[in-house]
């Protein structure tokens, strides 16, 4: 997995040194709302889940491959996690997971010029390492609240540690681009097993849903 994620590094940073004709610099940010899928052999424990509000910034650059496709790809501080609320004898419990990404998604993006705007959709895999977390747990009882937080372990220990670092998958939006100008949607959808924990099929994948704004330099 560290081999993997150092080979996507250099990927990027050749990317960086490329000096295509056309190519553009941006920046975006926006809306994450994330989710877990959380599941094993005999039961899906995520359908109890709710998405849990986030966000995401970073820089992109994009180079033209031909007049309707580009190659784009950046580098994203980016959350994820998952949220759950339920009541029990009473009180009103909730617990808050919230992950701290950095990503680097490489995707091939079609666009289509409408005269004054374009049009374009993106899908393409994504990497991420996990750089730090929390999980808040507040508890509402009769007015008072108690709340509690503590560290995510990172790392393969089944029995130590939490969750693992690397998260890869798939993303794939659409937007519009008006000017310098870009908003768009896009759906990161985990194929990495980030559970440790793996008896009888457990496993965890990163769902997001992102809504974005970005500015586009050098066009």
């Amino acid at each position: 997995m560290k081999k993997s994620m150092r080979i996507l590094c250099v990927i990027l940073i050749s990317l960086l040194c490329i000096q295509s004709y056309g190519q553009s610099y941006g920046i975006k940010a926006g809306l994450n709302l994330a989710n877990f899928l959380d599941k094993d052999d005999d039961d899906t424990y995520s359908d109890d889940y709710k998405m849990n509000m986030g966000f995401h910034v970073g820089g992109t650059l994009d180079y033209p491959l031909t007049d309707l496709l580009s190659l784009e790809t950046g580098l994203l501080l980016t959350t994820k996690g998952m949220k759950i609320e339920e009541e029990f004898l009473g009180a009103n419990i909730t617990a808050k997971l919230n992950l701290f990404y950095l990503d680097i998604p490489i995707t091939l993006k079609a666009g289509y010029d409408l005269g004054g705007a374009k049009i374009y959709g993106v899908i393409g895999p994504y990497v991420g390492m996990g750089l730090s977390g929390k999980i808040k747990t507040e508890v509402e009882y009769q007015g008072d609240t108690e709340t509690e937080t503590e560290d995510i372990v990172w790392g393969n220990d089944e029995a130590e540690d939490d969750l693992k670092r690397l998260d890869f998958g798939l993303t794939f939006g659409a937007g519009a681009e008006i000017n310098v100008i870009q908003i768009g949607a896009s759906y990161d959808f985990g194929l990495m097993n980030t559970s440790p924990y793996t008896e009888n099929g457990y496993k965890t994948n990163n769902r997001v849903l992102k809504f974005s704004v970005g500015y586009r330099f050098g066009l």
